[in-house]
């Protein structure tokens, strides 16, 4: 076992030791490696514990409704600013738009309407929107954030309605199929595993009871093992690398997904929500994307690395554990992925010599000058790039693309500006001797903002 391994084993047991987790379940997924898998454990039933033993994953189910919303408003089945009222007949509560109710921002009470954890049971379908306003509207849309099992089991519902399915099939033919996750299922199987509510003060367990989320699945109802949880986690990471013909979804949509909305808390900006994903910040420009999940007798932590030194891309892990209150799953998880780029970094590239910059952008490339500081322009990858002088070198550029119809107005696709133009300015031969990127002049003297160089002073 290299020294890699041993590291991601031994944090692995002691994560089950320290957690008293009666099944544990991990796996790594990385572009350049095979998956690595471990168990821990007894499963509780007359299956032994393997690496397809079932667990359920509680609110990382989250991710996958977000994922078939973002597949319906890329179809222009939907809009994300539309009202829910625009697409269900519901009683109440239609003007939370999908957007809000992604990020868990609309103000939606936690859970349906009733003692749901009370009495393990929750509205059908139908009762779920027929009844929602039996449910609180409990702050004022886009107040805060407040995280709500309804608001993601109303979206799971609406998917449902604009696919003319339900949202267990729409979920099988749209992203269980296609990403070939076949250890995944809305019902547990011969193989799904025991969970457990352990005794804070001795060694007893106790076997906790299995429900049907019914109606609020869309938020909480899957099984799945941790190889085909770190495969997810992987495909939220890195999509292109995952589902290379977009079968799924588009990277750039992912992209969208991962910008941040909001954080979760107002005063420790520790991790925040995009469009039903929670975002995590290691430092250094690198976060962890993903969900935790929770249901009675496990918890479940399902995350991809983006950025970093070291990652080979397509990085995700998955911790499944059979036990309702071990924190060190969660924590788990994040430690995996920190382990994996640190003791078995991805192998450096060679850099090749490539095409050189086409003759209309070469006399763009270089330094040049934007409100009194150096930028770069330099041609990369295909793509005219940009980038401040004195940016960490861990800043990623901002990169253009020549609009259809006009080669000299470029759209800034990403990195800084994104979405502004980049406009050309040519001398009678054809240089380009000044550029406005967002209205802002660039020259290739440091000019002030009356067009005067600097040099001849006041």
């Amino acid at each position: 076992m290299t020294a890699a391994r041993q590291r991601l084993d031994r944090a692995t047991r002691r994560a089950q030791a320290d957690g008293r987790v009666p099944a544990l379940s991990v796996a790594v997924h990385r572009a350049d490696r095979d998956p690595w898998t471990l168990t821990v454990g007894e499963s509780g039933t007359g299956h032994p514990l393997d690496a397809g033993s079932r667990f359920r994953i509680g609110s990382v189910t989250k991710t996958f409704t977000a994922v078939l919303v973002l597949q319906a408003r890329d179809e222009g089945l939907l809009d994300l600013d539309d009202p829910i009222a625009a697409h269900l007949d519901v009683p109440a509560h239609g003007t939370a738009t999908v957007r809000r109710l992604l990020s868990h921002t609309a103000g939606y009470q936690r859970e349906p309407h009733g003692d749901v954890w009370d009495t393990l049971v929750t509205p059908d379908d139908r009762q779920l929107l027929a009844e929602l306003d039996r449910a609180e509207r409990v702050l004022p849309d886009g107040r805060r954030f407040h995280y709500s099992n309804l608001g993601l089991a109303v979206l799971g519902q609406l998917v449902a309605r604009l696919r003319g399915g339900t949202w267990a099939s729409v979920l099988q033919e749209r992203i269980l199929d296609p990403l070939g996750l076949t250890e995944t299922t809305v019902d547990p199987t011969e193989r799904a595993v025991t969970g457990w509510l352990v005794d804070a003060y001795s060694d007893a367990a106790r076997p906790e009871p299995p429900f049907d989320m019914r109606g609020a699945g869309p938020a909480a109802q899957l099984w799945s093992t941790a190889r085909d949880m770190a495969r997810w986690a992987a495909f939220l990471a890195s999509p292109e690398l995952v589902d290379p013909g977009a079968r799924v979804l588009a990277p750039a949509t992912l992209d969208e997904m991962r910008w941040p909305l909001t954080t979760r808390d107002e005063t420790v900006w520790a991790s925040g929500f995009g469009l039903g994903l929670i975002l995590v910040p290691q430092g250094r420009r690198i976060v962890h994307v993903g969900h935790d999940g929770a249901m009675p007798g496990f918890l479940a932590g399902v995350y991809g690395r983006r950025g970093g030194d070291g990652n080979p891309g397509a990085l995700g892990a998955a911790v499944l554990g059979s036990s309702g209150t071990a924190g060190e799953i969660n924590a788990l998880v994040h430690e995996l992925l920190q382990a994996s780029v640190e003791d078995d970094p991805a192998d450096i590239v060679p850099w090749r010599p490539g095409r050189p910059a086409p003759a209309l952008y070469r006399s763009v490339l270089g330094p040049w000058w934007g409100e009194g500081f150096p930028h770069i322009f330099s041609w990369h990858d295909g793509a005219l790039q940009a980038r401040g002088a004195e940016a960490p070198a861990d800043l990623p550029p901002s990169v253009f693309r020549p609009l259809p119809d006009n080669p000299d107005i470029l759209r800034t696709v990403s990195g800084r500006e994104t979405g502004e133009l980049l406009r050309l300015t040519r001398d009678p031969s054809g240089e380009v001797v000044r550029m406005h990127w967002a209205t802002y002049r660039f020259t290739r003297r440091q000019e002030g903002f009356d067009g005067v160089w600097v040099s001849e002073g006041a």
